[in-house]
């Protein structure tokens, strides 16, 4: 997206099922991190958690992957990936220093592909349903910071997870990635309210 001639915005809006992977592992591993983020909707633990110690190292774990899921280019993998093969191709941990969180994913990977198929189509249902109202709301929202401004917004990328979770809001996850709840994306007029400190903060 652009806001016409340069500086340029480009946004990117999705329901990643990378992401949307991560974030159920989460929450049936028990792993609190980040604490700031709501939890799934309608998801929580399942089975038995592991002693303190390697449930600590799985949270360190599951943390180094999160950061590589949300934004890999900012955070490279300092070993080769190798893919869990319960997760077919959507799913690679580094080789070596994610070995508990490597056995801790295989056992839910059928109920959690499931579900990321269930969450990901509800995302494109309801974005579908908008027939292209993603790029006028954050392009009135670029537009209405110019005039508050006096100036043309700066050049940004910005990445928008649409996730199914438990407490409306706009969380950062990233760099240039925030995570919205899928509620509060589908009430236009609470959306451009959330959205506009995080462009102004960008822009």
């Amino acid at each position: 997206m652009h806001a016409g001639g340069t500086p340029s915005w480009v946004i990117r809006e999705n329901a990643s099922r990378s992401v949307l992977l991560a974030l159920y592992l989460r929450d049936v591993l028990a792993i609190a991190s980040p604490v700031e983020l709501p939890h799934l909707r309608d998801v929580g633990p399942v089975g038995p958690r592991l002693e303190m110690d390697q449930h600590d190292l799985l949270e360190r774990q599951w943390r180094a992957w999160w950061a590589m899921t949300v934004e890999p280019e900012a955070h490279p993998s300092p070993v080769p990936l190798e893919l869990v093969d319960a997760y077919d191709t959507e799913v690679a941990l580094p080789v070596s220093g994610a070995e508990v969180l490597a056995a801790a994913v295989v056992p839910h990977a059928e109920a959690a592909r499931a579900w990321a198929d269930w969450a990901h189509e509800g995302y494109r249902s309801a974005s579908a349903s908008r027939r292209g109202d993603s790029y006028r709301a954050y392009a009135g929202t670029i537009a209405e910071h110019e005039r508050e401004v006096g100036r043309r917004a700066h050049s940004f990328e910005l990445n928008v997870e649409v996730l199914p979770l438990a407490a409306p809001g706009v969380w950062w996850i990233g760099a240039m990635s925030v995570a919205v709840t899928d509620s509060l994306r589908s009430d236009a007029s609470a959306f451009d309210d959330a959205i506009h400190p995080i462009i102004a903060e960008l822009a």
